[in-house]
């Protein structure tokens, strides 16, 4: 079992969805990118699927690679400690509302691009839109060494 992060040490964040196909990926995928010298994040998902190939291509549009990534399920999690755990989706806070290996609970929830309709342009034009509100969420709570 993992231990609480010892100062110095990256933080571990883990982000909870339902599914850990797009959510949670992007948010796992972003952290890891932007603020990956002080945070170790993760992702799972309370009834896993697979990691949707928009998101891998919308995050390929930034240049960061998330197709290696898998679907984990939260019961993965369960033997690791995480200094933050957060829940970007409504569905996934209803039903999980503590964690017991996490100092911190935050949620922030996201609309869920693969349940979008219309063209493949508009649909692909969603994975983008909530990419970026997820961005400048983890821009705006990840930046200031000591906000979490």
């Amino acid at each position: 079992m993992a231990a609480r992060s010892k100062k110095g040490e990256r933080k571990k964040v883990l982000f909870i969805c339902i599914h850990n196909s797009v959510r949670s990926q992007l948010a796992e995928g972003l952290l890891n990118h932007l603020y990956g010298e002080r945070y170790e994040a993760f992702s799972a998902g309370l009834k896993p699927g697979i990691v949707h190939p928009r998101a891998i291509e919308v995050m390929a549009e930034i240049g960061v690679d998330i197709g290696h990534n898998r679907s984990k399920s939260i019961e993965e999690m369960f033997d690791y400690y995480f200094d933050v755990v957060i829940t970007v989706c409504d569905r996934a806070k209803e039903a999980c509302p503590i964690y017991p290996r996490g100092s911190k609970l935050l949620h922030q929830d996201f609309e869920d691009p693969s349940s979008f309709d219309g063209t493949s342009e508009e649909v692909l034009g969603s994975f983008r839109r909530v990419r970026d509100q997820i961005r400048s969420w983890i821009e705006h709570t990840f930046a200031d060494e000591n906000v979490l």
